[in-house]
């Protein structure tokens, strides 16, 4: 009796795992790959200095993925990827602060560059042309009642001596 029901469950267990193989290795079915953790990458690390502060290094890298509770000072960065069934990629990078919050140290799978790295700027300049806009609605309704464009009526001229009081002017109907 007892050989029975384990035969049954032997079978049982490898019905499921060769069914979660079968399901996960599709032809033509799309897995997506799932990246965990902060993307780290050699340039960002290029751009860590000694004596950065903290704020400095949250700007670059993020916010960490790992504190130590033993010690506060070292920051853990890790990134894991598994591109569509191939071997997992794993990176990890610690950042050493001192008592000043100042960096202090780099640990981990990267090496920052001796030289300083200045980041390219993406940031494009394009010079829009300009272009003809027509009549506001609130321009459309003065322009009905006789109030054309009170902007290009003449200035005034501040130099200008005020007119008589005894004057007329004179205007059409």
């Amino acid at each position: 009796m007892r050989s029975v029901f384990f035969c049954i469950a032997l079978v049982s267990s490898l019905l499921l795992a060769s069914c979660s193989y079968i399901l996960n290795n599709l032809p033509g079915v799309y897995t997506i790959p799932i990246q965990q953790g902060n993307i780290v990458d050699q340039a960002m690390i290029d751009q860590l200095r000694p004596n950065m502060t903290e704020r400095q290094v949250l700007y670059i890298l993020g916010s960490p993925m790992l504190v130590n509770t033993f010690h506060q000072k070292s920051w853990d960065y890790l990134y894991s990827n598994q591109p569509s069934g191939e071997d997992r990629q794993q990176k990890k990078v610690s950042v050493l602060f001192n008592a000043d919050g100042l960096v202090s140290g780099i640990q981990g799978d990267f090496k920052p560059n001796s030289t300083p790295v200045v980041k390219p700027s993406e940031e494009t300049t394009v010079d829009v042309p300009k272009r003809d806009i027509e009549l506001t609605m609130w321009q459309k309704i003065k322009g009905l009642f006789g109030f054309d464009n009170i902007d290009d009526a003449p200035k005034k001229d501040p130099d200008a001596k005020p007119a008589d009081s005894g004057s007329q002017i004179k205007t059409p109907l």
